[in-house]
């Protein structure tokens, strides 16, 4: 059959909704760069024009047209075996979003695919589709599906006054001031196109919101959200970390064995905790420093872009400043820590670090005779109350950026005990600490829990544990963990992700 024919065929089996989804997702608003073929070239009109004139107009035909490009593009396209596009990367992008969507045109060239994710460096566990379609457009997309045509009406009605932001947008003045969302699949586009719009102002991305909750903030409750949802609900499904579908991200797990008791049992826990949630996991036994340098460099290449977030356990002796490696040399902790956040591919993205040894040698003792042989070896701000925000300090959008990121930020690390004190272990189980977290996370797994509410509940299970020092004089003592947060969004413990158990119902 002529290509040409297959194509239509193929978008007129496409309903509005789904164009509108598969626009959008394969319109990604943070690709990744420096990439062979991708330049500084204002993409404003590929992106966002169609969506306007469809809105305008109520005809998809510039969506189908931009469609048809992307199809033609990649059916002349010759994957080059050494260097990674553009073009690899849109490709990929766009067969997982027609995946999701259940619209995979039969034409497609999947041996293509396979060729780019090859070029990737893509293991057999990275080549799920669910990792290459972007948590935030998906977080994004549910939030669309939670309003009514009118309620997006209403998003519209607050963007358009907001004078300094639109002046001189042409794409703007195309959709005009009223706008009817009602026909199938244009409450969608206008949708996105605000979405877009923002991202590309640099006033939202993966993690600041702000502005695009305010604008949510300002609709009628009654006539703007679908039945049993909420304003309030729709807010706070963006104050989470997007991390949806499989997996929750990518897992790198140090353990030194060396005269470390039960160190092997850490790494399979840790292991079976990590894929339990839904993680892609590498293991380093006995790390050195050339070991880090290299693990460092490995997370620099561009499939690592996909990921949702980043966790890292790293287990070892240690005292209050370093931690020993399997080599017998030392590395700073605060080296280590600050030195893989500053890893572009996981910009803007959750990076959990649980730092498992001791910080010294101080212990919290426990006195008297009952201890003896005993041991285990708030409100939130209302951005729609214009009577509170009068009360507070006029922040204008003006003196607001999102484009300068401390290299610090969206990382939270977690430390087994307090400074200049002890980690307890057990002789054959290894850290306490790691049974408890693996416990406590498999338990909250399903339950809608936060990572730092598990924390705080392992703080206080921990805490309760009486544990004891080996050799002539036994010392029972109790141990204290904690962390530090620079999250700036929650982030949920998901549901169980297994590939092979997702049972994935197609968006409509």
């Amino acid at each position: 059959m002529d290509e040409v024919i297959q194509v239509t065929q193929w978008l007129s089996s496409i309903t509005p909704r789904k164009k509108a989804k598969l626009f959008f997702f394969t319109t990604h608003a943070d690709a990744p760069s420096p990439m062979v073929g991708s330049n500084d070239v204002d993409t404003h009109e590929e992106t966002q024009l169609p969506l306007a004139t469809t809105v305008a107009l109520h005809n998809f035909k510039n969506i189908d047209e931009f469609l048809k490009k992307k199809v033609n593009t990649f059916s002349c396209y010759n994957v080059i075996e050494n260097e990674i596009t553009k073009t690899d990367y849109e490709y990929l992008r766009f067969y997982s979003a027609c995946k999701y969507l259940d619209v995979v045109p039969p034409f497609l060239d999947l041996e293509k695919i396979s060729a780019i994710q090859n070029k990737f460096e893509m293991t057999d566990e990275e080549r799920d589709y669910r990792l290459l379609l972007d948590s935030a457009d998906l977080v994004l997309e549910k939030v669309c599906d939670s309003l009514k045509p009118a309620g997006v009406s209403q998003m519209w009605t607050a963007l358009r006054k907001d004078r300094n932001l639109i002046r001189g947008v042409k794409t703007i003045d195309i959709i005009g001031f009223f706008v009817d969302p009602n026909p199938t699949g244009i409450k969608e586009c206008l949708f996105f196109f605000i979405v877009r719009f923002l991202q590309k102002a640099d006033k939202i991305n993966r993690v600041n919101t702000n502005r695009l909750e305010r604008l949510i903030a300002q609709c009628d409750e009654s006539s703007s959200c679908e039945e049993g949802k909420t304003i309030d609900f729709i807010i706070d499904s963006l104050r989470f970390y997007p991390t949806e579908l499989y997996p929750f991200g990518f897992c790198l797990i140090m353990c030194v064995i060396e005269g470390r008791d039960g160190a092997m049992q850490e790494i399979e826990k840790t292991m079976e905790i990590s894929r339990h949630l839904g993680m892609i996991t590498h293991t380093e036994k006995n790390p050195t420093k050339e070991t880090i340098e290299l693990v460092k460099k490995e997370l620099m290449k561009p499939k690592y872009q996909f990921y949702s977030s980043f966790t890292c356990w790293f287990m070892s002796h240690g005292d209050s400043s370093s931690m020993v490696l399997a080599d017998g040399e030392t590395i700073e902790r605060e080296w280590f820590l600050t030195s893989f956040p500053d890893i572009s591919t996981f910009q803007l993205k959750p990076k959990v670090f649980f730092m498992v040894s001791c910080r010294g040698a101080n212990k919290f003792s426990l006195k008297g005779d009952e201890f003896e042989g005993q041991s285990a070896t708030c409100d939130y701000y209302d951005i729609g109350s214009a009577l509170i925000r009068n009360r507070m300090l006029d922040i204008t959008d003006g003196v607001r950026d999102i484009s300068y990121v401390q290299p610090m930020m969206d990382t939270l690390v977690a430390y087994s005990t307090i400074l200049d004190h002890l980690s307890g272990r057990a002789n054959t189980h290894g850290s306490i600490y790691v049974d408890r977290a693996c416990v406590l996370m498999s338990e909250n797994i399903s339950r809608g829990r936060s990572l730092t509410e598990t924390l705080e509940h392992l703080s206080q299970d921990l805490h309760e544990i009486l544990q004891e020092t080996m050799g002539e004089d036994r010392i029972v003592y109790k141990q204290a963990c904690h962390y530090d947060s620079f999250f700036r969004k929650t982030l949920k413990l998901p549901y169980t992700r297994h590939p092979k158990e997702d049972v994935h119902s197609a968006p409509q």
